[in-house]
C-alpha cells in the first residue's frame, strides 16, 4: 500500500542557520514577510536574530508579536487582520511552538472566506489551503512544529484545544538553529525535551506508523534519550562554563525528526489527553505530556510490547539481550525516573485543585476522544479508561 510522506520543501539545520533567513527566502522567491512571534521575543530584542539578516538584505519585515502560550482563536484572528492589512507573501513563525502554530493558523484562516471561525477547520476537517507559505524558525527543541502538518489552537468559547491538520499547516521551509536554544530556561528545556521524546515514541507505537515514520522516530529517540538530561543540565548552568553544544544540537535535530515522525504517523493517547489539560489548566504542553507519559505508556504496553521494547532498546534503556517484557518494564521505569530527575510535577503538586480536576474529568475525557488521537494508540481506550488514567496521573 502506498505511503504518503510529508515534509517541508527545505530544512536548513545547524548552528547559526538563522543568519541565512534572507537567503532562504530568496531561494523560495519570497521577499515580503510578516514575522509572527511573542511579546518576550520582541521586547528582549531576540527577534532581531531574524530581523537583522533581513534588513541587511534590504527586506523591511513587519512584526506581529501578540502570540500567547497555547495560542487562541482570538490571537489568530488578530494575526489575520494584521496579515490582511499589509502586502505580505509569506509568514515567518519565530519562537517556540506557540508562534509557529499561530503563524500556521493565520495562513490557514486567511485563506478561508472572511467571517469563518477556525473551529470549522479542526479535525476531522482537512485544512489543506494556506493564504501564503510559512517559514518556521524554532527557538526550542521540542514541538517539532517546524516540520509538521498540524497546528493546535484553543477555542476560547469552549475551552478546547483544537487540532487542525492539513497541507495548509505544513511549513514551506524550516531553519533549525540550536544556538537559539541557549537562552531558553531550564524548565522549558525539560518540558519541550519530553514533548519531543513523546512525539517520537507515540509515532513509533501509533496504529498509523509506517516505514518512513519509523525511521524518523528511531533517529529521534537515539538523539533525544541520551541528550535530554545533558541539555537540561546545560540550561541549569545558564551559560556558566562551556556550552554542551553536542547535546543541544542533538536535541534540536531530534525534535525536528520527531516532528517529521508524528506528522507522518500521528500522535496518540498522551497528546489526546494532554490538550484538555492545557486548555483548562494552562499547563505548558510539554509538561502536561510529561505528567501523562509514564501512566499512558504503562496502559498500552502489552498491546504493542514488541514496539515499546524496541523503543527501549533504541533509547539505550534496555539491552539487545533483554526480552520484550524486561525491555518494556525498563522503558516505563526510565520514563518515571526521567520525570523525577527533570522535576516534573504531578497535576496535584503543580497546584491544580483536586475538586476542579475531578469536576472536569468527564469533559476532558470527551475532548480527548473527540480529537481522534486516542484512536491511534496501541490500546484504544474508552471514556471510562481515560478518566481512570487522568485520576492515576493526578496523584
Amino acid at each position: 500500500m502506498p505511503v504518503q510522506l510529508l515534509a517541508p520543501r527545505l530544512i536548513l539545520s545547524g548552528g547559526g542557520g538563522v543568519a541565512e533567513v534572507a537567503a532562504v527566502l530568496a531561494q523560495l522567491g519570497l521577499s515580503r514577510p510578516l514575522v509572527i512571534t511573542d511579546p518576550w521575543m520582541a521586547s528582549s530584542g531576540t527577534v532581531d536574530r531574524v530581523l537583522g539578516p533581513l534588513r541587511a538584505a534590504g527586506i523591511a519585515a513587519e512584526v506581529f508579536h501578540e502570540t500567547v502560550p497555547d495560542p487562541t482563536d482570538t490571537v489568530v484572528e488578530a494575526g489575520v487582520r494584521a496579515f490582511r492589512a499589509g502586502d505580505y507573501d509569506c509568514l515567518i513563525g519565530f519562537g517556540g511552538g506557540s508562534p509557529m502554530d499561530t503563524a500556521k493558523a493565520v495562513a490557514i484562516l486567511a485563506a478561508a472566506p472572511e467571517g469563518v471561525h477556525i473551529r470549522t477547520l479542526k479535525v476531522p476537517a482537512q485544512a489543506n489551503r494556506g493564504a501564503v507559505p510559512v517559514v518556521c524558525i524554532p527557538t526550542t527543541a521540542g514541538t517539532g512544529s517546524e516540520a509538521t502538518k498540524f497546528t493546535v489552537i484553543t477555542d476560547t468559547a469552549n475551552d478546547e484545544k483544537m487540532l487542525i491538520s492539513g497541507l495548509g499547516a505544513l511549513p514551506l521551509a524550516a531553519l533549525v538553529d540550536h544556538h537559539l536554544t541557549w537562552t531558553v530556561p531550564a524548565r522549558t528545556v525539560a518540558d519541550t525535551g519530553v514533548d519531543s521524546l513523546t512525539h517520537a515514541l507515540e509515532a513509533f507505537v501509533s496504529r498509523r506508523a509506517n516505514a518512513y515514520s519509523d525511521d524518523y522516530a528511531r533517529l529521534a529517540m537515539r538523539l533525544i534519550a541520551p541528550n535530554l538530561r545533558r541539555a537540561y543540565a546545560d540550561a541549569q548552568r545558564g551559560g556558566n562554563g562551556p556550552r554542551d553544544e553536542e547535546a543541544r544540537e542533538a536535541m534540536m535535530r531530534g525534535a525536528t525528526l520527531a516532528g517529521l515522525a508524528f506528522s507522518n504517523a500521528s500522535v496518540a493517547l498522551v497528546h489526546g489527553m494532554s490538550r484538555p489539560i492545557g486548555a483548562h489548566f494552562h499547563v505548558p504542553h510539554g509538561l502536561s505530556n510529561a505528567m501523562l507519559l509514564p501512566a499512558v505508556t504503562r496502559f498500552g504496553l502489552e498491546a504493542a510490547l514488541p514496539r515499546y521494547a524496541e523503543a527501549a532498546r533504541v533509547m539505550g534503556v534496555a539491552g539487545e539481550g533483554d526480552d520484550d517484557a524486561t525491555a518494556g518494564a525498563r522503558l516505563v521505569e526510565e520514563l518515571e525516573t526521567l520525570n523525577r530527575e527533570l522535576g516534573v510535577p504531578s497535576p496535584a503538586t503543580h497546584g491544580i485543585a483536586a475538586d476542579r480536576w475531578d469536576g472536569l474529568l468527564e469533559t476532558m475525557a470527551a475532548q480527548a476522544l473527540a480529537s481522534g488521537s486516542p484512536a491511534n494508540n496501541p490500546r484504544v481506550p474508552d471514556k471510562a479508561e481515560i478518566v481512570a488514567l487522568y485520576r492515576e496521573a493526578y496523584a
